[in-house]
């Protein structure tokens, strides 16, 4: 199994966005906020260099979501100057549809950086949910990959020519080939499977929350809807393309829990902004739960690439010349 994506497990966003979220509602000013917040972070060079970046578009009189997707586009470095990778390019891409939602709505900025913050904070904890229920099968499949080469091992240590067989004979080359086939295989496999059970960069209800941010400007149900499918797809269409993620995947069902949670504010004269921030943290609810049901799913599925591929395998390179040096050895003796 290959080891961790660090792009994968990487710190969250989200204390740099709370942090920025105080300021703004001390009434900092945006680009004043960005410049305090680079000179506060003592973290990962990557979140400083975006911070600061920032903070220069802003000076240059850049609208605060462009500025961010800008800065992104800026290589990170650590201090030796080497490339870093850590970036966590969609949720700050998520955070520049949030910032440009408040923006064209006039809503107030701070809250919405603080709800954003507290919904980044909810899908890391789901990752690492995962990636913590995900620990014991990856320890196994590193092992069990492994077997082949011990039973090659044991077989020399035991005294058997299985090397000559193995690299002098047709038959052997033909084990070394379907062995290493297999274990390529199974460690394929398991790959697809661990990606398949790790969830996505996307805020589950993340469009809920953007509509919460738009209804607090004071527009219309219709303005605010048509700014955040903008925002949609001036960012988050970018954050799909890059993570392979489908934030869009779930407009249908957000729709119809829009409609009804329209319904409900007006029937019950409950501000609509409590209900969307609700229901997009029971959506946040429900995907972590999803996850953590996919990661003890995949510690089962697991199984069979390793039951498949490798026990074969290990039959190939372990037990197959064992065979075959026991063959000969008694072919010679007669």
């Amino acid at each position: 199994m290959r080891g961790r994506d660090p792009a994968r497990h990487r710190a969250s966003s989200a204390p740099v966005v709370e942090r920025l979220g105080v300021l703004l509602e001390a009434g900092v000013a945006p680009a004043r906020a960005w410049h305090h917040v680079a000179e506060s972070l003592d973290g990962p060079e990557r979140d400083r260099v975006v911070a600061e970046a920032v903070a220069g578009a802003l000076d240059r009189g850049r609208p605060g979501a462009p500025a961010l997707a800008e800065a992104l586009r800026v290589p990170a470095s650590d201090r030796r100057g080497r490339a870093s990778d850590g970036i966590p390019r969609a949720e700050w891409l998520q955070l520049a549809a949030a910032w440009q939602v408040a923006e064209w709505s006039g809503a107030p900025l701070a809250g919405g950086l603080r709800a954003f913050a507290d919904a980044t904070r909810a899908v890391t904890a789901a990752r690492r949910a995962v990636d913590v229920a995900l620990s014991a099968p990856r320890a196994t499949s590193r092992i069990v990959l492994v077997l082949p080469v011990i039973g090659l091992v044991i077989g020399v240590a035991l005294g058997f020519d299985t090397l000559h067989i193995l690299l002098g004979t047709g038959v052997g080359r033909a084990c070394v080939v379907g062995a290493a086939l297999l274990v390529g295989l199974a460690s394929l496999w398991s790959s697809r499977l661990v990606t398949s059970a790790n969830p996505g960069d996307e805020i589950a209800g993340f469009r809920l929350e953007l509509l919460a941010i738009a209804i607090g400007g004071g527009g219309s149900w219709v303005q605010a809807r048509a700014l955040v499918e903008d925002a949609l797809t001036l960012y988050a269409s970018s954050t799909s393309r890059a993570t392979g993620s489908a934030i869009d995947s779930t407009a249908s069902a957000d729709n119809t829990d829009i409609g009804a949670i329209v319904a409900l504010s007006e029937r019950a004269g409950v501000p609509a902004a409590v209900l969307l921030r609700s229901e997009a943290r029971e959506r946040r609810r429900d995907a972590r739960a999803d996850a953590e049901r996919s990661a003890e799913r995949l510690g089962v599925l697991l199984m069979l690439p390793l039951g498949v591929c490798i026990l074969p395998a290990f039959l190939l390179v372990g037990v197959v010349p064992l065979v075959l040096s026991l063959l000969s050895s008694t072919a010679a003796g007669f």
